[in-house]
């Protein structure tokens, strides 16, 4: 018998109020020992909860319980809403875990248990997760639409075109052997699997701005040593996180800090300087500098307002040209898209601006289907099985409907179907007890 588990739903203890779930077969034995009664489900009503062991009340509070099938786990559950005392919380606790088949939830088995009892595709699971996680506006609305089955429903009905096209495969197959029968339904077999092709396609393109949403939207500032760089990312970021002097090459290696720009999350990197030097561990921290700048969405290049043109450093296509210290100069240098002064603020607000319309530009629109690698790999491999099929000149069917079971396979593996008990408990461990 599936065990009964409990456990805190609700934040921090020491709290007005606090939330404890419970989950399993034994959750309206719970309701009557604990409450005296079951009660209708869906309705909340105040009772005393008592400790079955002594009939000592342990606290007041609303009780809700839920049956089976309609509720979070898909099996019958019971929330008490208690005070969130750690005094009131651990003494239910006490009285729960001595209750015969109750125990204390693994991190994430609520949600587990939703998703081994048909309530949620892997891919909605990710979507809570995410949410749960979610620490901007922009991330928010992406996880919420993934958590609400934006993905699921979409790969169901790929699903049904892969099922319409196999039946249709099928059926040359078992007629292969009468003339030239496999000649009648392939057109249309082929117009299905370009539909799907079209579909899976159009996923991938997009797949890249869900993962920077989650992710952050990358922004490296480079340029030549003492040219501002660590002073304008404590500007950004409203705080000292990168050590100013005036000393060239005082940073080694690459600083990240993430913040929240107008609903989106950015990540900015201050860089090692780039010159030519004979200091090895300078060298390693320029080396880190280049590769950062290689995966960066935007590249800041920093100069100083005097420098001229030659001896600013020009390169990466996707790049925003930044004036310095433009309290020592009257006017914008010809070579400069924005010019800024850290010491009197100016040009701040004009940069941000900048950063902000860029990230838009990037991340913005509806939230895309796929939203992490793990859903990316199900997808491309599917496509990549999907083209091999497509290539397929007719006559060999097995080979065709071979490779079609292959994106059969990857579709069920991304809503969590199949082959994938590794990652699932690589996903459950994200969350907490009580979820």
């Amino acid at each position: 018998m599936t065990d009964t588990i409990f456990a805190l739903a609700s934040g921090s203890l020491g709290c007005g109020v606090a939330v404890v779930r419970i989950s399993g077969p034994r959750a309206g034995h719970i309701s009557e020992r604990y409450c005296g009664a079951q009660f209708p489900a869906r309705q909340a009503v105040y009772r005393p909860i008592r400790d079955p062991r002594d009939g000592v009340v342990i606290d007041h509070g609303l009780v809700i319980s839920f049956t089976a099938p309609n509720s979070f786990t898909g099996e019958n559950s019971l929330e008490f809403q208690v005070h969130g005392s750690r005094a009131v919380i651990a003494r239910l606790f006490q009285a729960l875990a001595a209750e015969d088949g109750c125990r204390m939830a693994e991190p994430g088995e609520f949600i587990r248990r939703s998703f081994e009892n048909g309530k949620l595709a892997l891919t909605s699971v990710e979507g809570i997760a995410d949410l749960i996680d979610s620490r901007t506006e922009a991330q928010r609305r992406q996880a919420l639409t993934q958590a609400g089955g934006h993905l699921a429903d979409r790969a169901a009905e790929w699903r049904d075109l892969l099922l319409d096209a196999f039946s249709l495969l099928e059926a040359e197959i078992d007629f292969a052997d009468e003339g030239d029968a496999p000649s009648g339904v392939m057109p249309q077999v082929r117009n299905i699997l370009l539909q799907l092709s079209a579909g899976l396609q159009a996923a991938l393109i997009d797949a890249n701005r869900g993962e920077r949403i989650r992710s952050g939207y990358r922004v490296a500032l480079a340029g030549p040593p003492n040219a501002g760089k660590s002073s304008l990312m404590n500007a950004l970021v409203r705080r000292d996180v990168a050590i100013v002097s005036e000393h060239a090459g005082t940073t080694r290696d690459v600083i990240e800090v993430e913040f929240d720009l107008g609903g989106y999350s950015v990540l900015v990197s201050d860089t090692a300087g780039l010159r030519e030097t004979s200091d090895p561990v300078e060298r390693i921290g320029i080396e880190r500098t280049e590769r950062e700048i290689g995966r960066a969405d935007l590249v800041l290049w920093l100069g100083d307002a005097r420098a001229t043109v030659d001896s600013v450093a020009f390169g990466q296509a996707d790049q925003l040209r930044v004036a310095t210290k433009m309290d020592l100069l009257d006017k914008l240098p010809p070579w400069a898209d924005v010019g800024l002064s850290v010491v009197s603020g100016q040009g701040i607000g004009e940069l941000l601006r900048h950063l902000e319309e860029r990230a838009a530009v990037a991340l913005s629109g509806e939230p895309p289907l796929i939203t992490n690698l793990r859903q990316h790999a199900c997808v491309a491999t599917a496509a990549r099985h999907l083209e091999l099929a497509m290539g397929n000149d007719g006559n060999a069917l097995e080979l065709m409907a071979d490779d079609l079971r292959r994106v059969a396979n990857e579709l069920e593996a991304l809503m969590g179907r199949i082959g994938v008990d590794d990652i699932l408990g690589a996903i459950f461990s994200r969350f907490c007890m009580g979820k």
